[in-house]
């Protein structure tokens, strides 16, 4: 039998990079899939591919900043599949490497709203979901960002240091609820997360002054296979923490 054989899983960021990865694997595994990203074309590609190949996969428009748009997702994957059993909260952004005395407002606020107001929209109105039938696993994609100081900008490293809090937080209280809430806290992962960046000089070659010390970049598959292992029964035990996959970057 499949690890999640007709589990409904929700994955946001799923059209591209780790995301894509996630929703790909879930969907081999036997999990029906609603995947949520900004642009329409990139999430038919994704689905496409998936249902290609025997999957079932459904796609949803959403910004995971925006409450009502959370709104829309979880409803509609009710509607389409009766339940969730999955919710991994994987859709991020990067900040440039900005440091404090540098951040914008509108840095700040735009990677805390999607970085931690989606996640905890999302996980607001699943746990409910999850309470009443006995049962499900919340998958946050963090990084070691959130367990480190020196690994990108203020904004950045503040959201996933909230959002391991928010991970452990759930895990603790609804333990006994059939519920169990972990985070992945990835390193240098090859995805296009900064294909848009333009790094802050300083912050940048703050940052960067440790690289060396990574034994290489992580691939997106390495990812969804930690992911995978959270979401099935494999982990039963494992609940409130964070699993860093990062080639050993952070024992240095």
């Amino acid at each position: 039998m499949k690890k999640l054989e007709n589990k409904t899983v929700i994955v946001t960021g799923a059209a591209s990079g780790m995301g894509e990865a996630i929703a790909t694997l879930f969907a081999q595994e036997g999990a029906h899939v609603v995947l949520a990203d900004l642009h329409q074309e990139e999430i038919d590609k994704v689905v496409n591919a998936i249902t290609t190949n025997g999957g079932k996969a459904i796609g949803v428009i959403c910004d995971v900043s925006k409450e009502e748009e959370i709104v829309k997702l979880v409803e509609t994957t009710i509607k389409t599949f009766k339940t969730i059993d999955v919710l991994v909260n994987n859709a991020g952004v990067m900040d440039d490497f900005v440091p404090v005395d540098s951040v914008t407002n509108e840095l700040w606020q735009h990677v805390l709203s999607v970085n931690v107001n989606g996640p905890f929209y999302a996980c607001r109105l699943v746990v409910p979901i999850m309470i009443k039938q006995g049962s499900g696993v919340i998958v946050n994609i963090a990084s070691i960002g959130g367990l480190m100081g020196s690994r990108a900008g203020a904004a950045y490293t503040t959201s996933k240091h909230a959002l391991i809090g928010l991970t452990k937080n759930i895990g603790f209280m609804y333990a006994n609820s059939g519920i169990r809430c972990n985070a992945i806290a990835p390193g240098g992962v090859n995805t296009n997360i900064g294909k848009n960046m333009k790094p802050n000089p300083f912050g940048y070659e703050r940052c960067i002054s440790g690289a060396a010390n990574m034994s290489r970049m992580g691939e997106s598959d390495e990812i969804a296979k930690t992911a995978l292992f959270l979401a099935c029964n494999d982990s039963s035990l494992i609940n409130a923490t964070v699993i860093t996959v990062d080639g050993g970057w952070t024992a240095y």
